[in-house]
């Protein structure tokens, strides 16, 4: 991937598509001045130097619940016995390729991992435990906290004043 600069306009983009990345062409580039051939090139340039990493829809989770069950989330706090690179990536792909494990991070200092998880029900966790702690021989130690309301969830990265 080759080295990527940004101005003015990038931020605004990348921001207003953080705010709403349902936006049509047309709508980013009134907002941001510009042509919307002109806002197609950047946000592809954008895109292709990796700077937007996807485009998702945010689920409410409050709106689910009367339809699907409230589920699980869950912030978990993983300790390895052996801490090395090989062992800790070995970790880090086989949490990631589950689809349970939401986000995960290399922590330090503490824990080696932060991760949070969501799981429809206990057991449902406990199978997740299982599968991702128990059964890992370098796992030492899990400690799991699990969410009785969320106050906040985002996805914005903030990013400098707009000159």
């Amino acid at each position: 991937m080759e080295s990527i600069t940004i101005d003015a306009t990038d931020l605004l983009l990348l921001d207003a598509l953080q705010k709403d990345a349902s936006l049509s062409n047309q709508a980013l580039a009134a907002l941001a001045h510009i042509s919307p051939p002109t806002c197609l090139r950047r946000v592809k340039r954008l895109v292709d130097g990796g700077l937007i990493e996807k485009q998702v829809a945010i689920l409410s989770t409050d709106q689910l619940a009367p339809l699907l069950g409230h589920g699980l989330q869950a912030i978990v706090e993983i300790t390895l016995e052996r801490q090395g690179e090989e062992a800790q990536t070995a970790f880090e792909l086989r949490v990631a390729a589950d689809e349970a494990v939401q986000q995960c991070y290399r922590v330090s200092p503490g824990p080696d991992f932060v991760l949070v998880v969501h799981a429809r029900d206990m057991p449902d966790y406990l199978a997740l435990a299982q599968r991702l702690f128990t059964s890992d021989a370098n796992v030492r130690n899990v400690k799991a906290f699990f969410s009785v309301k969320r106050s906040k969830f985002g996805t914005r990265v903030p990013l400098p004043a707009k000159s």
